[in-house]
């Protein structure tokens, strides 16, 4: 990050040695964060067109999240910034996807009701600026990305489940099966997947042969109505009508057309990172950790990782809320 501007992004993707095991594997990963951290940086310096010594600042993910994996980039940041004697920035994994719809709006961070999807979480957050949040509601069980993994695995799809029940979905009937929209009538803003997720596992041998994509339409549109009920009542209770949309889900095909398709009916602002902003990525962390520099908020060197990090608010720390590891 220069002045806001994104002048590199390099991602390492882990995916195709992941998939032979059917998801993350914590040990292989952080040995592969090991070997691809060095020539990560250094691609990014080169498309930057930058060196080490022109960097001001170093920033890196604190949590929550695997701490085997933490441990490497939080590690490798920290001795950057010791070395060049510059300020460290400890960034909050789930504030970096929060965040990442206004990676491109001049305004800056604008009051909105933030819908986090990934592997690992379903959170719906009021955001009242930077660092100020308070949380609306979360899953009480499977995230909305691990359903969709788990799903994917019950249907014989490789990892990761959620794009290619998204690819699949495309030429299937979305209503061809009733599946379970749970906790619509919970009367709050919690989400519950699990449920779902059983429900496929014990309709697939009633059915024998099937029609694959008509089972991940059904499935995927039980999913995103769940997402875009519960958001929607966030909305209408809190009467902020602006909705920023993140993490890995969020780059499903249909969630993002839905939600664009029912905010401008309702007139509602429809703020949605770009793909590459939304699955785990360094520029979002960056963002973060480059309002936390314009704040005065640098953090001390010593300060280690924490796989079950807060997201608080700093003015009302009571509605803080301890987030389970990601899987």
């Amino acid at each position: 990050m220069a002045g806001g501007r994104l002048l590199a992004s390099e991602v390492a993707s882990q995916i195709a040695i992941h998939r032979q095991y059917g998801g993350v594997v914590p040990e292989v990963a952080s040995r592969n964060h090991l070997t691809t951290l060095r020539p990560a940086v250094d691609a990014a310096l080169r498309t930057a067109a930058l060196e080490m010594a022109d960097i001001e600042a170093f920033c890196a993910t604190r949590g929550p999240g695997l701490a085997s994996s933490l441990m490497i980039g939080f590690s490798a940041a920290k001795a950057m910034a010791i070395g060049r004697e510059k300020p460290f920035f400890a960034v909050n994994h789930i504030e970096g996807h929060l965040l990442s719809p206004f990676f491109h709006c001049e305004e800056g961070i604008l009051p909105a009701i933030g819908l986090v999807v990934s592997g690992g979480h379903t959170l719906l957050v009021e955001i009242r600026s930077f660092s100020s949040y308070r949380l609306l509601g979360k899953t009480r069980d499977d995230a909305a990305g691990e359903a969709f993994d788990k799903v994917g695995k019950l249907l014989g799809l490789s990892y990761p489940g959620g794009p290619n029940i998204d690819r699949l979905a495309r030429e299937g009937n979305p209503g061809r099966y009733d599946f379970p929209r749970s906790m619509l009538g919970s009367g709050d803003l919690n989400f519950s997947f699990s449920g779902l997720k059983t429900a496929v596992r014990y309709l697939l041998p009633k059915l024998g042969v099937f029609h694959l994509p008509d089972v991940c339409a059904s499935f995927q549109e039980a999913v995103v109505d769940v997402l875009w009920e519960k958001c929607l009542r966030a909305v209408e209770e809190t009467a902020i009508r602006r909705i920023a949309l993140s993490g890995g889900v969020s780059c499903n095909s249909r969630l993002r057309a839905r939600f664009t398709d029912e905010c401008d009916q309702r007139g509602i602002e429809l703020l949605i990172a770009e793909p590459s902003l939304c699955t785990d990525n360094a520029a979002m962390i960056a963002f973060v950790g480059n309002y936390m520099r314009e704040s005065g908020r640098s953090s001390a060197l010593d300060i280690d990782i924490d796989p079950n990090l807060r997201l608080a608010d700093s003015a009302a720390a009571e509605i803080a809320v301890t987030f389970p590891q990601q899987r």
